[in-house]
């Protein structure tokens, strides 16, 4: 229920408001305490950081410079396959044949938060409300920035600062999605 009250916000353009966001992020995160665990894209605002700075101790914060022109060109360029969920991207991972599937033939779609006048309203309410955000965990000395465009350009120096903070991690499990 939540999930679709989130997903009306995307689809528009908008930033989730707070109370939904937070409300999604704690009550997945119940049950973690024993794990080391990595978010993404959370918290957006402060409300959300001192919510979850309340719910749980945050380690280190990592915030990724990229330009919004990288940002936009890379989120604009992604097309999927609804019935199965495949993604390709036009940049680095494009369907053999433009706008098409590769297994199926069937037509790719831009899902509506990946066209450009709508990533464009998602950065822009993003630059606003997530600055702060950077300053606030800045203050409290959990910010660790990488500036950069390319992912295989940044990846070492976030590895390498994430060994520091959990030794015990190898590449391999650090290349697995959980």
């Amino acid at each position: 229920e939540v999930g679709i009250l989130a997903e009306s916000y995307i689809d528009q353009g908008r930033l989730i408001p707070d109370d939904i966001m937070t409300r999604l992020m704690l009550s997945e995160l119940k049950g973690l305490d024993r794990y080391n665990w990595l978010l993404d894209g959370f918290p957006r605002t402060v409300a959300q950081a001192e919510a979850l700075d309340k719910a749980c101790q945050i380690d280190t914060v990592i915030d990724l410079d990229v330009p919004f022109e990288t940002i936009k060109r890379r989120l604009t360029a992604r097309w999927i396959h609804p019935a199965s969920g495949r993604v390709y991207n036009l940049e680095f991972s494009p369907p053999k044949m433009h706008g098409i599937d590769d297994i199926t033939g069937e037509p790719l779609v831009q899902r509506d938060d990946d066209k450009p006048e709508t990533v464009t309203k998602r950065l822009q309410a993003y630059d606003a409300q997530t600055k702060p955000v950077l300053e606030y965990y800045r203050e409290k000395g959990l910010l660790k920035s990488f500036s950069g465009t390319e992912t295989n350009k940044i990846w070492p120096h976030i590895y390498a600062f994430l060994q520091t903070k959990l030794p015990d991690v190898s590449q391999n499990d650090a290349a697995t999605p959980r």
